[in-house]
Protein backbone atom coordinates (compact mmCIF):
# COMPACT_ATOMS: atom_id res chain seq x y z
CA UNK A 1 0.00 0.00 0.00
CA UNK A 2 2.80 2.49 0.84
CA UNK A 3 4.33 1.71 -3.00
CA UNK A 4 0.96 3.01 -4.55
CA UNK A 5 1.13 6.31 -2.02
CA UNK A 6 4.51 6.65 -3.13
CA UNK A 7 3.48 6.21 -7.13
CA UNK A 8 0.49 8.09 -6.79
CA UNK A 9 2.24 11.12 -4.94
CA UNK A 10 5.59 10.87 -7.88
CA UNK A 11 2.61 10.42 -10.50
CA UNK A 12 1.21 13.77 -9.07
CA UNK A 13 4.54 15.44 -8.50
CA UNK A 14 5.86 14.46 -12.11
CA UNK A 15 2.53 15.66 -14.48
CA UNK A 16 2.04 18.77 -12.00
CA UNK A 17 5.69 20.07 -13.00
CA UNK A 18 5.08 19.31 -16.15
CA UNK A 19 2.27 21.03 -16.63
CA UNK A 20 3.36 23.81 -14.32
CA UNK A 21 6.28 24.15 -16.95
CA UNK A 22 4.17 23.95 -20.09
CA UNK A 23 1.26 25.65 -18.40
CA UNK A 24 2.54 28.49 -16.04
CA UNK A 25 6.21 29.03 -16.87
CA UNK A 26 6.33 29.22 -20.47
CA UNK A 27 3.21 31.53 -20.81
CA UNK A 28 4.82 34.12 -17.95
CA UNK A 29 7.73 34.79 -20.04
CA UNK A 30 5.87 36.56 -22.36
CA UNK A 31 4.65 38.81 -20.03
CA UNK A 32 7.92 39.87 -19.30
CA UNK A 33 9.33 43.15 -21.47
CA UNK A 34 12.86 42.71 -20.74
CA UNK A 35 15.23 39.85 -21.89
CA UNK A 36 16.83 39.62 -19.26
CA UNK A 37 14.26 39.31 -16.63
CA UNK A 38 13.06 36.17 -19.23
CA UNK A 39 16.09 34.93 -19.06
CA UNK A 40 16.40 34.82 -15.18
CA UNK A 41 13.29 33.61 -14.72
CA UNK A 42 13.58 30.36 -16.81
CA UNK A 43 17.13 29.58 -15.44
CA UNK A 44 15.55 29.81 -11.99
CA UNK A 45 12.43 28.01 -12.77
CA UNK A 46 14.32 25.06 -14.67
CA UNK A 47 17.12 25.03 -11.61
CA UNK A 48 14.27 23.83 -9.66
CA UNK A 49 12.17 22.17 -12.54
CA UNK A 50 15.30 19.82 -13.67
CA UNK A 51 15.65 17.56 -10.25
CA UNK A 52 12.24 17.81 -9.17
CA UNK A 53 11.33 16.31 -12.55
CA UNK A 54 14.19 13.65 -12.64
CA UNK A 55 13.69 12.60 -9.11
CA UNK A 56 9.77 12.28 -9.58
CA UNK A 57 10.56 10.18 -12.83
CA UNK A 58 12.76 7.84 -11.33
CA UNK A 59 10.45 7.06 -8.01
CA UNK A 60 7.77 6.53 -10.62
CA UNK A 61 9.84 3.86 -12.50
CA UNK A 62 11.08 1.99 -9.25
CA UNK A 63 7.57 2.24 -7.81
CA UNK A 64 5.84 1.00 -11.03
CA UNK A 65 7.91 -1.97 -11.14
CA UNK A 66 7.20 -2.74 -7.43
CA UNK A 67 3.73 -3.06 -8.04
CA UNK A 68 3.90 -4.87 -11.20
CA UNK A 69 5.77 -7.34 -9.44
CA UNK A 70 2.76 -7.77 -7.25
CA UNK A 71 0.69 -7.92 -9.88
CA UNK A 72 2.32 -10.70 -11.61
CA UNK A 73 2.66 -12.52 -8.24
CA UNK A 74 -1.45 -12.08 -8.22
CA UNK A 75 -1.91 -13.30 -11.78
CA UNK A 76 0.46 -16.37 -11.45
CA UNK A 77 0.25 -17.97 -14.98
CA UNK A 78 -2.26 -16.19 -16.02
CA UNK A 79 -0.02 -12.53 -16.49
CA UNK A 80 0.83 -13.05 -19.75
CA UNK A 81 -2.37 -13.95 -21.48
CA UNK A 82 -4.01 -11.53 -19.45
CA UNK A 83 -2.25 -8.49 -19.61
CA UNK A 84 0.45 -8.96 -21.78
CA UNK A 85 -0.12 -6.79 -24.49
CA UNK A 86 -1.04 -3.97 -22.68
CA UNK A 87 1.98 -4.00 -20.31
CA UNK A 88 4.08 -4.37 -23.72
CA UNK A 89 2.46 -0.93 -25.12
CA UNK A 90 2.78 0.30 -21.85
CA UNK A 91 6.40 -0.75 -21.56
CA UNK A 92 6.83 1.29 -24.47
CA UNK A 93 5.40 4.07 -23.97
CA UNK A 94 7.39 4.55 -20.61
CA UNK A 95 10.39 3.90 -22.51
CA UNK A 96 10.12 6.86 -24.95
CA UNK A 97 8.49 9.13 -22.06
CA UNK A 98 11.98 8.75 -20.02
CA UNK A 99 13.81 9.42 -23.68
CA UNK A 100 11.82 12.52 -23.91
CA UNK A 101 11.88 13.51 -20.43
CA UNK A 102 15.99 13.16 -20.06
CA UNK A 103 16.16 15.00 -23.44
CA UNK A 104 13.88 17.51 -21.76
CA UNK A 105 15.76 17.81 -18.83
CA UNK A 106 19.45 16.93 -19.84
CA UNK A 107 19.69 18.68 -23.29
CA UNK A 108 17.43 21.13 -23.18
CA UNK A 109 16.67 22.43 -19.79
CA UNK A 110 20.53 21.51 -17.79
CA UNK A 111 22.35 23.21 -20.39
CA UNK A 112 20.57 26.15 -20.16
CA UNK A 113 20.67 26.49 -16.38
CA UNK A 114 24.80 25.61 -16.76
CA UNK A 115 25.27 28.22 -19.42
CA UNK A 116 23.25 30.81 -17.41
CA UNK A 117 25.12 30.32 -14.36
CA UNK A 118 28.76 30.24 -16.21
CA UNK A 119 27.43 34.23 -17.45
CA UNK A 120 26.59 33.17 -20.73
CA UNK A 121 24.49 35.70 -22.70
CA UNK A 122 21.39 34.37 -24.36
CA UNK A 123 19.98 36.32 -27.44
CA UNK A 124 16.33 36.61 -28.44
CA UNK A 125 16.35 33.80 -31.04
CA UNK A 126 18.04 31.23 -28.43
CA UNK A 127 15.87 32.07 -25.48
CA UNK A 128 12.68 31.72 -28.27
CA UNK A 129 14.24 28.52 -29.70
CA UNK A 130 14.71 27.11 -25.78
CA UNK A 131 11.42 27.69 -24.82
CA UNK A 132 10.03 26.38 -28.24
CA UNK A 133 11.94 22.89 -27.84
CA UNK A 134 10.79 23.17 -23.99
CA UNK A 135 6.76 23.98 -25.07
CA UNK A 136 7.03 20.63 -27.99
CA UNK A 137 8.76 18.39 -25.40
CA UNK A 138 6.47 19.38 -22.25
CA UNK A 139 3.35 18.41 -25.09
CA UNK A 140 4.62 15.69 -26.14
CA UNK A 141 5.73 14.61 -22.66
CA UNK A 142 2.34 14.93 -21.13
CA UNK A 143 0.72 13.18 -24.35
CA UNK A 144 2.93 9.95 -23.80
CA UNK A 145 2.30 10.16 -19.62
CA UNK A 146 -1.66 10.27 -20.33
CA UNK A 147 -1.44 7.45 -22.66
CA UNK A 148 0.97 5.78 -19.91
CA UNK A 149 -0.99 6.19 -17.28
CA UNK A 150 -4.28 5.23 -18.89
CA UNK A 151 -2.45 1.83 -20.00
CA UNK A 152 -1.57 1.38 -16.13
CA UNK A 153 -5.12 2.21 -15.05
CA UNK A 154 -6.51 -0.75 -17.84
CA UNK A 155 -3.46 -3.24 -15.99
CA UNK A 156 -4.93 -2.27 -13.18
CA UNK A 157 -8.74 -2.72 -13.78
CA UNK A 158 -8.14 -6.15 -15.24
Amino acid sequence: MLISWLHLVSLTVYVGSLAGLWLVLLPALSALHSHEEQVKLLARSLKLYNPLQTASLGILILSGAFQLTALKAAYRELFLRELGMTLAWKLALAFFLVILSTYQSMAVAHRFVRRFEQGESFSPQELQSLTRRLRVSSAAILFLAGATIWLGLRLRGA
